[in-house]
């Protein structure tokens, strides 16, 4: 796919006002995020290649509606209510807050979910093939004791990790829980503090850096990788190496990051998209999860943070 068909999709995705309207006969998908992050980007140019090379373009022979919640909750449930009121075809629910609204709004629209957490948790399914008749998608969970592994691998001296997570997301306090679980094994304490909004970070970073950590090793979630770039900021000026959940924290700081491919996950889920549009039946469709654990490495940002990167 051509980059400026990449651009221009991405424009009519968080701009639809500005794209050409789409007649109602047409087969309506509403795409429903919690935020706009470098993750969730990522996640819808690559839904939005896959409908491009199956052939589905909006106005022509899909209508696509995005609704954006800005970070409210309740908003995303608002906007998911909406896509029922209009009878959608399709709702496309980005992250665990996008699926749990889903969820309440519908139980007969087809949901395709991705970049989920844990679906189980949101009581879509017991089992990537028992699950609800009206939900398939892609399972994301972070692999967190990777995450441990390479900061134990980088920094042997390193016992305190401190980290930042949201409580207004299920999928970020069970994240949690898997770091806490993991750590003794790998001989870390975590020192956890809570953040509400983006807006929070930089402050809740600089508390937990008096805090005497060793490492930030800040949770993969919708709130705080909206504002990423406030911890990189954080870890150079304190020469604490920071350690990101989602490879692309690498271009905002981070020096090395252990993670999925948020774009292949957006393309996977497109793909997902694209046969229950053409009539296969989500209940027939197992969950999908991510597999394939990539890293990635900012050397500037380890030599700023006092980080020696291992040859491997």
């Amino acid at each position: 796919m051509k980059r400026s068909a990449v651009i221009l999709a991405a424009v009519c995705a968080l701009f639809p006002a500005s794209c050409r309207k789409a007649g109602p006969s047409l087969y309506t998908i509403g795409y429903l995020q919690l935020l706009e992050s470098p993750t969730n980007s990522e996640v819808r140019n690559g839904f939005l290649s896959a409908l491009e090379d199956a052939g589905l373009r909006d106005g022509v022979n899909i209508r696509l509606r995005m609704a954006n919640g800005l970070g409210d909750v309740a908003a995303v449930q608002k906007h998911a209510q909406e896509f029922v009121d209009e009878k959608v075809d399709m709702i496309v629910a980005v992250s665990t807050p996008g699926l749990q609204a889903a969820l309440m709004a519908t139980r007969t629209i087809p949901i395709v979910f991705t970049s989920v957490a844990n679906p189980y948790l949101t009581r879509a399914g017991t089992s990537p093939t028992e699950h609800l008749a009206n939900v398939t998608g892609i399972a994301s969970t972070a692999p967190i004791r990777q995450g441990l592994e390479l900061i134990r691998e980088t920094l042997p001296s390193a016992r305190r990790v401190g980290t930042l997570w949201s409580p207004s997301e299920r999928n970020s306090e069970y994240y949690l829980d898997l770091a806490l679980a993991a750590a003794p094994d790998l001989g870390f304490e975590i020192v956890a503090v809570p953040v509400a909004t983006p807006s929070e970070i930089l402050l809740s970073a600089e508390r937990l850096v008096t805090r005497k950590i060793d490492v930030l090793y800040p949770i993969s979630d919708n709130v705080i990788n909206a504002s990423f770039e406030s911890l990189g900021k954080v870890a150079d000026e304190n020469g604490i190496p920071l350690i990101g959940g989602f490879l692309l924290s690498t271009r905002n700081g981070a020096s090395a990051a252990v993670g999925w491919d948020f774009y292949d996950m957006g393309y996977r889920s497109g793909r997902l998209a694209f046969r229950v549009k053409n009539g296969e039946s989500p209940a027939k469709i197992p969950f999908e999860s991510m597999s394939d654990v990539k890293v990635s490495v900012n050397a500037d940002a380890a030599t700023r943070q006092g980080v020696v990167l291992p040859a491997s």
